[in-house]
């Protein structure tokens, strides 16, 4: 049972021992010395009972403390709150159970769900910029914090291989594209500048935006050879060089959908409810402003289907795939939040079914010092440029006197420069931009990926140098009665607690905050804790173990943030 269940069953069984009834209330984690848990039960209470916060807290306290279980040295009223303290034979005892279990902190609290989580979603023609990046580490966060809940997840990508965007792209390549000698980086590059170019030319030129329109509505139709030629060479090179970037950053998608497959499900859609959208000047529209929301074109007046209805079909299809699915989850930027509470309502009354398992999830930018910037313009800032750029500083700060090989420290940058960019990312709240600082995200010595790389290698540097006196199996706990290792248990004990919050709430920040604290409390211990050569055997065993599970549960934390534990750094 997690520790925080425990809390609660005692503080309900006093509130109904003393008669007081029932009440709501959290169990929270002190950040100060104040117990290891806090309830604040007492002040709803308190009003009801015309009592003061103190009184009844008291009263509760002296009710819970006449029968403490094993797991609660001491329970205290301070002010309007319970404070609970775990006792030391319970945290000791604790770490052997942690330490025997595999996978720790994971649970089938979500066994027999299906979710389905929509992320990255780049779109063929156009580079994969720092946006998809964002989209994607958060993205792969959440569908590993589910799975480790017991959930299966299906891991989609929504890409839109048809559109506008892709008609500027083939207008931007004039008929000519690389050879297929020329590498594929160069090859998407060039796609990204033709899009730059066909974008500036539709807003800054109409005959160009008339000539653009048609080229779109060939590539929905499929009527003219030539355009297909360009865009199926088009789309396969983006593919291609999507996976590619996929795997770099640990992703694998379980099901990719497309527009161009989407299309004609939401146009049956759109035409099957004529109660819900409208004709207006040659188009079909969505009457947002009917439901204090804005208007959208859902068929334009050339009566091709707008990213809207693909997406009405997208939904549809998702469902008639997977009729499974407890949730769908849909992560994007929330530059288009507005978009999706319309899109939501339209599929509320369309396909009611779909709306009511879909959610939204709307994460902010990633910024750099010179802010936002556009792939529209041409000057976008491509996932694989700021790796480069941060591997380019790794080389600087990484000494050739780090103990690494020439090999290991070139093999170790874009790993570690990896995770210091999803650890930036996700250390934040889903919804907030962030600016990416270079200094901060390297450091050793911060809130950063790399602090807890280096914490992980250097947990496995003393486990090597302890050689025959490597951890057992079989070990005295009650060895372990420092302060500094009684906090690092303590922290240790709280990851099936974590792990559990951070999937419920989506919020993939809690377990980055719990892992940093994590990474504090080892660095703490080693740094108090003369561990290797000590002549007690029992106790250097014990503190071997500690080690070993602290390292362990760093490595499986990382894990589930979708960012690799680097052996050495």
């Amino acid at each position: 049972m997690i520790i925080k269940d425990r809390v609660k069953e005692l503080v309900n069984q006093a509130v109904a021992d003393t008669g007081f009834g029932t009440v709501d209330f959290q169990v929270e984690k002190p950040k100060s010395d104040f117990g290891d848990y806090a309830v604040n039960a007492v002040f709803g209470l308190a009003k009801k009972l015309k009592k003061t916060p103190g009184e009844v807290a008291r009263q509760l306290a002296e009710k819970i403390s006449q029968s403490l279980p094993e797991e609660i040295e001491q329970v205290e009223a301070v002010g309007g709150y319970i404070n609970f303290f775990l006792s030391r034979q319970y945290l000791q005892s604790a770490l052997s159970d942690i330490a025997s279990q595999k996978n720790y902190g994971r649970s089938e609290e979500l066994k027999g769900q299906t979710v389905m989580v929509e992320y990255t979603d780049p779109n063929p023609f156009k580079l994969f910029h720092i946006g998809h990046l964002m989209s994607n580490a958060i993205g792969e966060a959440i569908a590993r914090l589910y799975e480790a809940q017991g959930a299966k997840v299906i891991r989609a990508n929504y890409q839109g291989d048809i559109g506008l965007h892709v008609a500027k792209a083939i207008w931007g390549t004039q008929g000519q594209l690389p050879g297929e000698s020329v590498g594929l980086a160069e090859k998407v590059k060039f796609l990204g500048a033709a899009y730059a170019r066909g974008a500036a030319a539709y807003e800054n030129q109409p005959e160009t935006k008339s000539a653009i329109e048609e080229i779109n509505e060939k590539i929905f139709n499929r009527s003219d050879p030539e355009v297909n030629r360009l865009y199926q060479i088009g789309r396969r090179w983006s593919l291609e060089y999507f996976e590619i970037i996929y795997a770099k950053l640990g992703t694998k998608f379980d099901r990719y959908f497309f527009e161009s497959e989407t299309a004609s499900d939401g146009l049956t859609i759109v035409r099957q409810h004529p109660d819900v959208f409208r004709e207006s000047a040659g188009a079909i529209i969505f009457p947002g402003e009917q439901y204090g929301l804005h208007n959208r074109v859902f068929i334009n007046a050339r009566g091709l289907p707008t990213y809207e209805t693909k997406e009405l079909g997208l939904n549809k299809k998702k469902f008639e795939l997977y009729p499974e699915l407890a949730q769908s989850l849909i992560i994007t930027g929330n530059e288009i939040n507005e978009y999706f509470r319309v899109l939501l309502k339209a599929m509320a009354l369309t396909i009611p079914e779909a709306a009511a398992k879909t959610r939204h999830i709307g994460h902010g930018m990633l910024r750099l010092p010179g802010g936002k910037l556009s792939s529209r313009t041409g000057e976008v800032v491509t996932a694989e440029e700021l790796i480069e750029q941060v591997v380019g500083k790794l080389r600087e700060i990484v000494s050739p006197k780090s103990g690494l090989s020439e090999w290991e420290r070139e093999t170790t940058y874009e790993p570690l420069a990896i995770s210091a960019i999803k650890y930036s990312i996700l250390k934040q709240s889903p919804g907030h931009d962030i600016i990416f600082d270079f200094d901060k995200s390297l450091s050793i010595r911060g809130d950063s990926g790399p602090y807890l790389q280096y914490t992980y290698a250097r947990l496995n540097s003393i486990l090597t140098k302890a050689g025959e006196a490597a951890p057992s199996s079989n070990f005295a706990p009650d060895q372990l009665k420092e302060e500094s290792e009684l906090k690092l248990i303590k922290q240790l004990f709280e990851l099936p607690n974590v792990i559990s919050e951070s999937c419920q709430k989506i919020a993939p920040q809690h377990l980055v905050s719990y892992l940093f604290e994590l990474a504090n409390l080892a660095n703490n211990f080693y740094e108090k804790i003369h561990i290797i050569g000590d002549e007690n055997t029992e106790r250097l065993t014990a503190r071997l173990v500690l080690v070993k599970t602290t390292a362990q549960m760093l490595k499986s934390g990382l894990t589930l943030l979708g960012i690799g534990a680097l052996e050495k750094i």
